[in-house]
């Protein structure tokens, strides 16, 4: 017997595992073996990616889809069936997350705290947001504050995003069985009396929202774009014009509004989560009393050290991600 060729079925879907239904197939995929290999290999991250929500309303879900694989294998030979017990079936959650080159590929992600900086900055008085992925987790303590952590098999809830009370201090992530420490968060409530703190959401690299916010002087500026045509505006009657109507008018005049924040001085580790920001296609601006999708406008990020920077603080510059004149239709 030799391997021939499989055909996958792909099913995405929200609820409990295996609970999929004909409607949840997305794709149907056919490939032969190549004559040198021994096996078929098939990429379905990005085939999965499209299925994964990416909103967010100051809102926080879990935006995890179940991923059920369907894989008949065909003999060469026969060009039936080449395993018994086929179709083989396998579960995968997905989540929007990505690992670096140096992790190698198909890295395992973390299964606890979906937070990779040891330090979270708050603004004095409030509350924050702090996500951990429910399979991996009995509890997590809050300074006195335990939660145990429940896992139901639901997508909608393998993310949590537990609520840090305004002013603790300390997160402590633990591992199922109650007892193994994995991760402990420094809380820094920080108090600004001079400026307005900014919230910014982002996906991060584990494929959770976070929050950072920046704490410092923030610069907003407009930029206008347009175009401009040349009117002919004689009075072919009359032989004249009016001087009060110009030879050049303005076109598709709109504009986009930009913010350069700061974050005001913070620890060495938190670069991890300002490069996490630079690298999200996800980001959300609570402004004005309403939550607003950005775009990171820097492009370029240098990795402060206290060595060589001694206080550390971060500026970005940010754009709006839509025209100031509404044009949407």
């Amino acid at each position: 017997m030799a391997l021939k060729s499989v055909t996958l079925k792909l099913y995405i879907y929200s609820g409990t595992q295996g609970s999929y239904t004909a409607s949840d197939l997305k794709y149907t995929i056919s490939k032969d073996r190549i004559s040198t290999k021994s096996n078929i290999t098939i990429e379905i991250a990005n085939l999965v990616r499209d299925y994964l929500d990416t909103t967010f309303n100051d809102d926080y879900v879990s935006s995890t889809k179940w991923v059920t694989v369907s894989q008949t294998l065909y003999d060469s030979d026969t060009g039936l069936e080449y395993t018994t017990g086929s179709p083989v079936i396998t579960n995968y959650l997905a989540l929007d997350g990505y690992g670096y080159f140096e992790d190698s590929i198909n890295p395992q992600l973390s299964t606890n705290a979906l937070y990779t900086s040891n330090h979270m900055y708050l603004p004095e008085g409030v509350a924050g947001k702090f996500p951990i992925f429910a399979e991996g987790v009995g509890k997590v303590i809050i300074d006195s504050t335990t939660t145990q952590i429940t896992d139901s098999g639901d997508s909608n809830q393998k993310i949590q995003y537990l609520t840090i009370p305004a002013n603790s201090s300390t997160i402590q992530v633990y591992d199922t069985d109650d007892s193994t420490l994995l991760k402990t968060i420094t809380v820094n409530n920080v108090c600004e009396p001079k400026y307005t703190p900014y919230k910014i959401t982002f996906i991060n690299k584990l494929g959770a929202l976070q929050d950072l916010y920046f704490f410092k002087k923030a610069t907003e500026t407009f930029n206008v774009t347009d175009e401009k045509y040349r009117r002919n505006n004689i009075n072919t009657a009359s032989l004249s014009y009016n001087t009060y109507s110009g030879q050049q008018q303005r076109q598709n005049v709109n504009g986009t509004t930009s913010l350069s924040l700061n974050t005001g001085y913070v620890r060495e580790d938190f670069n991890s989560a300002i490069e996490e920001l630079f690298l999200s296609e996800n980001a959300w601006i609570r402004f004005e009393n309403k939550t607003l999708p950005i775009i990171a406008k820097s492009k370029s990020f240098t990795h402060k050290t206290v060595l060589n920077d001694k206080l550390i603080n971060h500026t970005v510059n940010f754009d709006f991600a839509f025209n100031k004149i509404n044009n949407v239709r």
